[in-house]
């Protein structure tokens, strides 16, 4: 079953603290502490032509966790148009356009594409197209990825789907899924699911305390799971 959840309970424990330590030194993040409930106030270009103010969903949860495939679903169901962050950024590297350079130059030195350049494509991609519908799969990651969605966009997502599933079944799904991407092994996968939870539990906390959230169980087959997610489009 899905519940709209209000508050979840602490999720890190002083160890689990140290952790986003290392992974900010490691990943050079920086982990916003602020959990205000203001939205900052927008820049200029964060207005959506048209006049319509889009229908958004952020979509969340570790890999593995099924929400690609449940997006697919709800796409073909609700007429959702559906971005993913990384696809965006993948698709504008391919653009040969000066700033897919940039972003491929920021990756090729390991560095992290800045909040702001993920968010104008997400936001490039909303005010191009002809739906007023979307799920934002994956995004945003960290507090620094939320707050800068808000400053630029000026909004909160209207909802927040976050798809719950044990570590060990998240492990097991994208080791069998066999996609050929190098970083699909057992070790790897488990250190994708740490950074995951220091990084983007506090996101799924703070819409949680927004009441925005909708927490998921992960678990079962894609049919079950989409059980689970129907009502709340179809309400």
């Amino acid at each position: 079953m899905w519940r709209r959840t209000t508050w979840l309970p602490p999720l890190f424990s002083s160890s689990k603290r140290s952790l986003v330590n290392q992974i900010q030194g490691a990943y050079g993040l920086r982990i916003w502490r602020t959990m205000s409930s203001e939205i900052q106030k927008p820049e200029e270009d964060g207005t959506f032509p048209r006049g319509i103010t889009p229908f958004i969903t952020f979509v969340l949860g570790g890999p593995g966790s099924g929400k690609g495939t449940q997006c697919a679903r709800i796409v073909e169901n609700f007429g959702f148009t559906h971005l993913s962050a990384g696809d965006l950024l993948r698709q504008e590297i391919s653009s040969n356009s000066e700033n897919g350079a940039m972003i491929l130059n920021t990756i090729k030195d390991g560095k992290i594409v800045p909040s702001e350049v993920t968010v104008k494509l997400i936001q490039k991609a909303i005010e191009s197209s002809e739906s007023h519908k979307f799920l934002i799969d994956g995004f945003p990651r960290t507090e620094e990825n939320r707050l800068t969605y808000e400053r630029i966009i000026g909004a909160e997502p209207n909802i927040v789907l976050f798809f719950d599933c044990p570590p060990e079944e998240m492990v097991k799904r994208v080791l069998n899924r066999r996609q050929g991407r190098v970083d699909d092994n057992a070790n790897t996968v488990k250190e994708r699911l740490k950074i995951f939870r220091a990084l983007s539990l506090p996101v799924v906390n703070y819409y949680a305390k927004k009441g925005k959230l909708y927490k998921i169980d992960g678990t079962g087959t894609e049919d079950e799971i989409f059980e689970r997610v129907r009502p709340i489009f179809a309400a």
